[in-house]
């Protein structure tokens, strides 16, 4: 892959504490210029902005539910999809209940994922966030067997916000998740980001959700000069 073709391994973000219309413009802008999948706000609230900046390109205008915590109840959830589908995202991030998942109440959880799934609708992108560094790898087995009932895309790492996953979490819900549809996101990748992001993608990884996409993408010569990523094939 080249720098234009790896791009679309990657749902670029900007930091929700300190959202604002130009940062939102600045990212689509970002998000353009590296081919990325797609670009992400932190709320419903920003879609409309977004929406506008990225009508010229094919990446996907797109936005977190229930950040960061997931902690509301599942109609409040799936009025939120339904408010950020109306407003135009393509693709939508949910934290799951992390609490009712560790208290092993399931039904919330599959209650709040098969409404998500339903406001969604067939022409948007769900992803489910697992936020790994709270959970345990049983919990994170049972959180991505609900995805998959639920016929959620894609599993999701972390928020981004918190602490990210380690390589070791990563592989028990890739495991989890084989044989299925649900595809596999990793957000909250650490520091130094290149060469952990890299590292996930060659784990398989299907997307990469950060708000370092430019410094990742561009770092992609170095990755294959020291062998992180292999080289172009003779």
């Amino acid at each position: 892959m080249d720098e234009k073709s790896l791009g679309k391994l990657f749902d670029y973000a900007i930091l929700p504490k300190d959202t604002t219309q130009q940062k939102v413009l600045d990212g689509a802008a970002e998000a353009k210029k590296w081919n990325c999948a797609a670009m992400y706000v932190s709320s419903p609230y920003w879609m409309p902005v977004l929406v506008d900046a990225l009508a010229d390109s094919d990446v996907l205008p797109a936005c977190g539910i229930n950040f960061a915590w997931g902690s509301s109840t599942p109609a409040v959830k799936e009025m939120e999809a339904l408010e950020a589908v109306r407003f135009g995202a393509k693709s939508i991030d949910m934290c799951l209940n992390l609490g009712a998942l560790k208290d092993g109440d399931l039904n919330v959880v599959r209650d709040e994922l098969k409404r998500f799934k339903g406001a969604a609708g067939d022409a948007v992108l769900t992803k489910g966030i697992l936020d790994m560094a709270f959970l345990t790898d049983d919990e994170i087995k049972r959180a991505c067997d609900l995805l998959i009932e639920c016929q959620i895309d894609y599993m999701k790492t972390a928020t981004g916000q918190f602490e990210g996953p380690s390589m070791e979490q990563f592989l028990v819900a890739k495991k989890a998740c084989e044989g299925s549809d649900v595809k596999l996101k990793v957000s909250g990748v650490k520091f130094p980001r290149p060469q952990n992001a890299y590292a996930f993608i060659m784990a398989g990884a299907d997307l990469i959700g950060t708000r370092a996409a430019p410094e990742i993408i561009s770092a992609l010569s170095t990755m294959r000069e020291i062998g992180i990523v292999p080289k172009y094939a003779e």
